[in-house]
């Protein structure tokens, strides 16, 4: 087990965002969370990653705090720094000589379908462009636990596909466990071995927990094509409707 959740209360001074989460991510797994907006699916991610301190309740991770890599909706790209420079940028603050640092940056930006454009600062970059330099940034860094954020909401379509492929690949060859927050349903199911549903705030907690039994190394756009993701995604969306009206009402 990479991350476990027990029992986690959490909020903003007197505020209840969750209350009572339990949540468990090996190694290797990738997990999508979900739920209705204000459901503090971003709260849990932040104190998952220590930016929060719990009420009550504990997160324990098998791993230290470097190994964890959080990806943002918003990239952290300097944009004083080409991509070949902020790729290397935390390599060099754990340590790594400088031509050392550069070559892993310039090999992560080749396994991501950058190799060229090390050179170019992020303002000359497309959206997608800036997103693969971003992924490449958190994994040159070999974490254990990759946290994010809804990672690629800006991108449109074709891109987001695209990219969700790259992330795909790589996190499956590295054997990196990953806990993603997403609103897109389609993509939670697409990409994760499981997905789990948080309550509507305040005191949210999770309430459904989906296995998803497609193999891996996965195909997103052939996943859709699965007769059983429609039945996964309809079973989902109805879950995700009672939960809202739940708060409604």
């Amino acid at each position: 087990m990479v991350l476990e959740v027990q029992g986690l209360h959490l909020g903003y001074g007197p505020i209840p965002v969750l209350e009572g989460v339990d949540l468990q991510v090996e190694e290797g797994e990738f997990v999508s969370l979900v739920g209705p907006s204000g459901s503090g699916k971003s709260t849990l991610l932040r104190a998952i990653a220590g930016l929060l301190t719990p009420q009550r309740g504990g997160i324990q991770r098998a791993c230290p705090q470097e190994e964890v890599g959080f990806l943002f909706q918003e990239d952290a790209l300097l944009p004083w720094r080409t991509a070949l420079d902020n790729v290397a940028l935390g390599l060099r603050i754990r340590g790594w000589p400088r031509e050392r640092a550069r070559k892993e940056a310039e090999a992560w930006l080749e396994r991501l379908g950058l190799s060229g454009l090390g050179h170019r600062f992020p303002h000359q970059l497309s959206g997608g462009q800036r997103k693969r330099v971003a992924l490449a940034q958190v994994l040159a860094l070999k974490p254990r636990l990759l946290l994010m954020d809804e990672p690629f909401a800006s991108l449109d379509a074709i891109l987001r596909t695209q990219v969700t492929q790259d992330l795909l690949s790589l996190v499956e060859e590295e054997g990196i466990a990953v806990l993603l927050v997403t609103h897109d349903l389609e993509e939670a199911i697409s990409l994760a071995d499981r997905v789990c549903l948080l309550s509507q705030g305040p005191r949210a907690r999770i309430i459904q927990e989906h296995r998803i039994p497609f193999s891996r190394p996965r195909d997103p756009v052939r996943v859709k094509a699965d007769p059983r993701f429609g039945l996964y995604l309809q079973s989902l969306w109805q879950e995700l409707k009672e939960a809202s009206r739940c708060a409604v009402t």
